[in-house]
């Protein structure tokens, strides 16, 4: 299991990347007191998105995957918030798309995971 992922934004990126990430499914959870004011934490079911504020933050060249309770639901809501959501053609016959959240990170939202056969 992977507990979290850290992604650098700008302190401009912060509010509009809570607000993307909250349709994704993830809810703002306290930060250990040290770094209180330089990072933000996010939560779904145990994993983790970690939003570190950096001046020089730019977008990185992966991406992560995230699969989402509805899918054609956390699309719509995407394309209403204004984030292009480009559909992608479907791995193990899971619907999948990507989008880039507010500070150009690339994020793939799954219907479902594969199972162990892939």
């Amino acid at each position: 299991m992977i507990q979290h992922v850290a992604r650098e934004i700008t302190a401009t990126d912060l509010e509009p990347c809570l607000n993307f990430y909250a349709i994704l499914g993830f809810s703002h959870v306290p930060v250990p007191d040290g770094i209180a004011g330089r990072a933000a934490w996010l939560e779904r079911d145990g994993t983790q998105i970690h939003l570190l504020l950096a001046d020089d933050a730019q977008p990185e060249r992966g991406h992560v995957a995230v699969v989402v309770e509805n899918y054609d639901d956390t699309l719509r809501a995407l394309t209403d918030a204004g984030h292009t959501v480009e559909p992608r053609r479907r791995h193990w016959g899971s619907p999948r798309a990507f989008v880039r959240d507010p500070a150009g990170h690339q994020v793939e939202v799954m219907a479902f995971a594969p199972d162990a056969a892939g």
